[in-house]
C-alpha cells in the first residue's frame, strides 16, 4: 500500500475518533442540562435563585430557568422544549397532565393573591370582607386596574373571578398590559391602579412600589397552589432521569424548610410556605 492511501486512512481514522469523543462530550453535556419552565411569580421573588444553586451543586446538573406566564410555559412544554414546569393554575396544569403531556402534577408550595391598590383606595376596598364586592366596586367606580394579560396562572385568576362574579371588563377603566408579574406591578404602581398579584412577589418588590398597598386578603378564592410537572418522555425526548432528581430535590424535607423560611427574616414573614405534604 502506497505511503499516500496510508496517511489518508490515518487521517480518516483520526477525524473520526475525533468526531466520536466530540459527540460522547456534547451527551455528557445534555445529560447533565435541564430546562425549567416556570412562572415569573417564583422567579421575580428570588426563589429559585436560592434554590437552584443549591441543586446544582449538589447534583451536578446546569439549569436553564426560562420565565414565562404559565399558558406559555405550558405551551414550550406541549412542544418537549423544556424539561419540566414550575407552575400555579392548578386547573391548566391537570387538564396538562390529563393531555398525556406531563407525567404527575407535584405540590411544592403555596401562597395567596392579594389585591392591591393606591394609597387612597378610590373603590373603597378597605375593610371590605366580601371579594365579590371589592371587585364589583372597582369596576362601578370605574378604577383603573392593571391586569397581567399574559395567559400566566395569575392572569387566569384573576380573570376566573371576575368571570365567577359576572363583571364585564370591558371598560376603559381596564388594561390589559402583556406584562409578567414585576412588570405589571410596576406599571400599577406608576398608574396608581388596583391590580392581582401573588404576595410573595409583591413582598420582594414592596420597596419599588410606594404607591401600592395590599387593600383586599384573605379569601379563600385566593389561595394559589404551585406545582412541578415533569414533560411525559414517551411524547419527547427530555432529560427525565435529572427531572426526577429535581422533583425529589423540591420536595425534600430539608428543602421543603427552606421554601419556608424564605423571605421571612427579610420581610418578617415567608414568601411562600412548604406543601409538599
Amino acid at each position: 500500500m502506497k505511503k499516500a492511501t496510508k496517511k489518508f486512512i490515518l487521517l480518516v481514522l483520526i477525524a473520526a475518533l475525533m468526531l466520536t469523543v466530540t459527540a460522547c462530550g456534547r451527551g455528557d453535556e445534555a445529560a447533565k442540562r435541564l430546562i425549567l419552565a416556570t412562572t415569573t411569580s417564583t422567579y421575580d421573588s428570588g426563589l429559585l435563585g436560592e434554590l437552584m444553586p443549591q441543586f446544582e451543586e449538589e447534583k451536578g446538573y446546569d439549569v436553564e430557568i426560562i420565565a414565562l406566564g404559565t399558558g406559555q410555559a405550558l405551551e414550550i412544554g406541549r412542544r418537549g422544549d423544556v424539561d419540566i414546569i414550575l407552575a400555579h393554575a392548578k386547573e391548566l396544569e391537570e387538564e396538562f397532565v390529563a393531555e398525556g403531556y406531563g407525567t404527575e402534577r407535584t405540590y411544592v408550595m403555596y401562597n395567596e393573591f392579594v389585591v392591591l391598590g393606591p394609597e387612597d383606595d378610590p373603590a373603597n376596598l378597605k375593610g371590605t370582607t366580601d371579594l365579590g364586592v371589592a371587585l364589583q366596586s372597582i369596576e362601578e367606580t370605574a378604577s383603573s386596574f392593571a391586569s397581567r394579560g399574559d395567559d400566566s396562572g395569575t392572569h387566569t385568576k384573576e380573570l376566573n373571578l371576575w368571570d365567577e362574579y359576572g363583571i364585564d371588563v370591558a371598560g376603559d377603566w381596564y388594561n390589559s398590559l402583556g406584562q409578567g408579574m414585576g412588570d405589571t406591578l410596576i406599571t400599577a404602581n406608576e398608574m396608581q391602579s388596583y391590580t392581582l398579584a401573588d404576595r410573595g412577589t409583591y413582598l420582594s418588590m414592596e420597596d419599588q412600589l410606594p404607591n401600592l398597598t395590599v387593600v383586599f386578603e384573605g379569601a379563600e378564592q385566593l389561595f394559589n397552589t404551585y406545582g412541578v410537572i415533569p414533560i411525559n418522555p414517551e411524547r419527547h425526548d427530555v432529560n427525565y432521569e435529572g427531572v426526577q432528581k429535581l422533583v425529589e430535590f423540591f420536595i425534600r424535607d430539608d428543602i421543603q424548610e427552606k421554601i419556608g423560611k424564605f423571605g421571612g427574616d427579610e420581610f418578617a414573614q415567608p414568601l411562600f410556605f412548604p406543601a409538599a405534604d
